[in-house]
């Protein structure tokens, strides 16, 4: 018998199940009080520790590094939205994802319900679209014959749920949530019997903690779901024991309360850098009726029209024009970038409006450097009037995202209990209100069956270590391009996994070339129309 022999086996597939928002603290805490038994599998009998998220921790930059094993200067998502360089935005798409995802590596393989997959991409395999899909049309799902199919076997199949739609209305919410989960393990279900035994990457994600912990952040009831939670971990964990597969369950984010957002544009604005509209002409007018942005979208929703109904079918001329004439609170249709140094977009991100980039800009590019230490120096100064803590986090896009020069120059991040806010308002500070909770950047990474080292703590681990050490585990290699590593502590040492130095293949990608389109199936400018937003809607 040769050593390799007595080496205890690896896995030839893997299941990854994302569960987005996921705080470790508050897990930790309640598997260690004896709560949810199937977390607590996961704890002592595979590898464990925080996964650390992007910067900013979101969503929307976070399953793309999951995916890929790749930070945004390299696949190139930085938002929802890719900001354009008329100061207008668009929605990204799959297609806006500059490097191959897990389900693109390997033959044959299953995605379903991932964040930014939309249009769902031709693989050797099915994929099922996620968060920021607008409708379950041909893009929905591959092959195309799914689509039919989810309808038929899940007719009340929803892609998301708006939990900012239920203020004071905590009861529906939950319950609407709870027809949210049961029509997601309906989906993993059906492609389950779908692909059967064909498959060697199951990669699966629930949105639903997120949803919830935005809107609620009281301990008992978020308990109360993550033993339904639980209830998903187990039936995933006899699945992939039933198919000998690796499991690897991550979330994308932490979570923890919100106290106080705060207007990161008004700051500007009250420092010099940014100026808004003149309230002048049509917009003027409205204005002096009372008709802003939330005025006419309650009108709209009275009758029926919801934002995403307006997302989706209505033109983006329309809309463009729109967004500048209605007074609103929004980070780019409010601001008067001809006369504007410094602006916000998105999660935090923060952009010197120079020539270089932008059609309106006003910075020379070679003072972008003095303009940019002006701006640290401004939101690292920023403290609560009331209690004098410091309100952000500031980081140096330069130093974040060093491959990709279109990225933003700094990323703001919300200390403690404060959130940061991109829309322009007439005030710096307010109560979160609704915002129960928002992201943090611990997140959650378990690693358990064959393989793997039980009772095993990973540290230092970040959300692009998932991909490569997914794909070391069952034995395929990691391309050239990936920025994450493989965590060789989750391991069993005397293992077959552990024993194997991880293999690399050159892909030839240009990690020069971030947010370069890949292309997607069909009409990449009728899917573009289609998930433009209402500019001004954040």
């Amino acid at each position: 018998m040769t050593d390799s022999d007595s080496e205890p086996p690896g896995a030839d597939r893997a299941v990854v199940l994302g569960l987005d928002g996921v705080p470790w603290g508050l897990l930790r805490d309640w598997v260690e009080a004896g709560h949810l038994p199937n977390f607590g599998r996961l704890f002592d009998e595979g590898a464990s520790g925080v996964l650390e998220s992007t910067t900013p921790a979101h969503t929307a930059l976070a399953w793309p590094s999951i995916a890929t094993g790749t930070w945004p200067d390299q696949h190139g998502v930085y938002d929802f939205q890719r900001l354009q360089s008329d100061h207008t935005h668009r929605m990204n798409t799959s297609g806006d994802v500059a490097r191959p995802a897990l389900w693109e590596l390997v033959e044959p393989a299953v995605a379903g319900n991932v964040p930014m997959t939309y249009p769902a991409t031709d693989v050797d395999g099915a994929v099922v679209s996620g968060m920021m899909t607008p409708r379950r049309d041909e893009g929905f799902a591959h092959p195309p014959g799914l689509v039919d199919a989810v309808a038929d076997e899940i007719p009340g199949y929803e892609i998301g749920l708006d939990w900012g739609e239920y203020a004071d209305r905590e009861g529906e919410f939950q319950d609407d949530l709870a027809d949210l989960l049961a029509a997601r393990n309906a989906l993993r279900e059906t492609l389950q019997q779908r692909v059967g035994d064909d498959w060697r990457l199951f990669f699966f994600v629930y949105t639903a903690p997120d949803r919830l912990q935005h809107l609620v952040w009281d301990e008992d009831v978020l308990l109360s779901w993550y033993e339904r939670f639980d209830d998903v971990v187990g039936d995933v964990m006899e699945y992939a024991a039933e198919h000998d597969a690796l499991l690897t369950v991550v979330s994308d984010h932490g979570f923890g309360p919100n106290e106080t957002v705060v207007s990161a544009p008004k700051l500007l604005e009250d420092a010099g850098y940014l100026v808004p509209h003149e309230q002048s002409g049509v917009r003027g007018v409205l204005a002096g009726l009372g008709i802003d942005k939330d005025s006419v979208l309650s009108k709209l929703e009275r009758i029926g029209i919801s934002e995403q109904a307006l997302v989706d079918y209505v033109p983006q001329g329309f809309v463009d024009v729109a967004a500048m004439q209605v007074p609103g609170e929004h980070s780019l249709y409010d601001v008067d970038h001809a006369n504007t140094a410094a602006f916000a977009h998105g999660a935090g991100n923060v952009y010197v409006n120079d020539t270089a980039r932008f059609e309106d800009g006003v910075v020379d590019p070679a003072q972008r450097p003095a303009v940019k230490a002006e701006l640290v120096e401004l939101f690292e100064g920023v403290t609560d009037p009331e209690t004098g803590d410091r309100v952000f986090d500031v980081a140096d896009g330069g130093d974040l995202f060093p491959r990709d020069d279109s990225a933003p120059d700094l990323v703001l991040s919300g200390r403690g209990g404060y959130e940061v806010l991109t829309m322009l308002t007439e005030e710096v500070f307010h109560d979160a209100d609704t915002k129960a909770a928002g992201h943090r950047p611990e997140g959650v990474f378990f690693a358990w069956g064959p393989g793997m080292q039980g009772g095993s703590r990973v540290r230092d681990a970040s959300v692009v270590d998932v991909a490569p050490t997914v794909l070391h585990a069952i034995g395929d290699p990691v391309p050239e391009h990936v920025d994450g590593n493989v965590l060789q502590a989750a391991f069993e040492p005397d293992g077959e996994p552990a024993a194997r130095d991880p293999a690399y293949v050159d892909l030839d990608y240009d990690a020069g070339d971030p947010g370069g389109e890949r292309g997607v199936d069909g009409d990449a400018s009728d899917v573009e129309d289609r998930l433009r937003g209402l500019g001004y809607i954040e």
